[in-house]
């Protein structure tokens, strides 16, 4: 019976790329068959997504290890009122942690799939992957509202061109839709869309959406010091983020905003003071995304206080008015303290959580 069970779950999680520990809090993700279940005719690629932690040797460090090795020393007595409450913080994630990546490393056989992970062809080759231009460049040149976009229909013939920044690109189709941008291809869902601008743009994003969203994802690029982040991608203050406008983005009938977070309390401080008040926010629940290595170890110690394996997401409600004011609608309750273990992919890429995974766990 046991065996039967356990093959059931290895064959739901082959078809959607969920793994789901019985009796638990806690989910393993394959991203790649999650996002795949979202196209019709194309694949993303095993390959180009887990570029990274295949190697069992390789792991988080910082750019010192003497400075590592100093920062492991720390007693509580060296931390500063700030890290001690994220000290805490931390002590309290802790054993749920700990009992997931037991969980994990119990799964045999899972282990033996998240080994072969990586395998698969490529859908394009590593020199095309290595020339992917940079929209975060493009966007900020004189050039950027000259800039178009074709999309190609899956019927021969059919073929559209548009701007490509400050401009709601839409698929409505049922299928997949090519997409042609200076000699480079990409792939959008069937019946999907995007917008790519200046967060200062954003509020033109409500004209072009009319009814509202009711799942707000949000990663933003916080302020960080490390200098590998800042050559990665340009960071903003804080206080940018007050300034969304998420009461307008939301569904009248309310929202789930999720927000991904780094561990550092002064984040954590002003989101729960400041961010989430400002946008009219109620936190509801804490979910945890454990990132692993595909030999199931962890990516670094979990005690390691300036790189931790986990990242944080905060789940709260922005509460509509709804069609009848006299009536608001009531929200579901949200289950607290879950955690998503999966294998990172690229730097600072999150796993898919929108859809049908986020309502499964309400």
């Amino acid at each position: 019976m046991e065996n039967s069970k356990t093959s059931d779950k290895l064959s739901a999680f082959l078809e959607s790329g969920i793994y789901r520990f019985e009796n638990s809090n806690v989910v393993f993700i394959d991203p790649v068959r999650m996002l795949n279940r979202s196209y019709t005719r194309f694949r993303s690629s095993p390959s180009a997504y887990y570029s990274r932690f295949f190697d069992s040797k390789e792991t988080i460090v910082t750019s010192d290890s003497k400075k590592r090795k100093r920062k492991e020393k720390k007693t509580p007595h060296d931390l500063n009122e700030r890290e001690q409450v994220a000290t805490l913080r931390h002590q309290q994630a802790r054993p749920m942690l700990l009992k997931a990546h037991g969980f994990l490393m119990e799964a045999t056989d899972l282990l033996a799939i998240m080994k072969d992970l990586r395998g698969g062809s490529n859908i394009c080759s590593s020199k095309e992957l290595s020339e992917q231009h940079s929209f975060i460049e493009l966007g900020k040149v004189w050039q950027a509202p000259l800039y178009e976009i074709i999309l190609k229909g899956a019927l021969k013939g059919l073929e559209r061109v548009v701007p490509v920044f400050n401009n709601l690109v839409v698929n409505e189709t049922s299928d997949d839709m090519e997409a042609e941008f200076l000699n480079n291809k990409y792939i959008l869902p069937r019946e999907s869309c995007f917008y790519m601008s200046d967060l200062g743009q954003v509020h033109n994003l409500i004209h072009e959406c009319n009814v509202g969203f009711n799942l707000i994802v949000i990663d933003p690029p916080w302020e960080n010091g490390s200098a590998r982040q800042k050559l990665r991608y340009p960071t903003l203050p804080n206080w940018y983020f007050l300034s969304l406008p998420i009461k307008q983005l939301a569904h009248p009938d309310g929202a789930l905003v999720a927000l991904w977070m780094t561990n550092r309390e002064k984040l954590h401080n002003f989101v729960q003071k400041e961010l989430f008040p400002s946008w009219g926010v109620s936190h509801e629940a804490t979910y945890y995304w454990l990132k692993v290595k595909a030999d199931g170890s962890l990516i670094s110690d979990l005690d390691l206080f300036h790189h931790r394996p986990y990242e944080c997401l905060l789940l709260g409600y922005f509460h509509g008015q709804g069609t009848n004011s006299k009536q608001p609608p009531r929200l579901r309750p949200i289950k607290h303290d879950q955690i998503i273990i999966s294998i990172p992919g690229e730097y600072s890429r999150k796993p898919p959580i929108g859809g049908k995974f986020v309502l499964t766990w309400y």
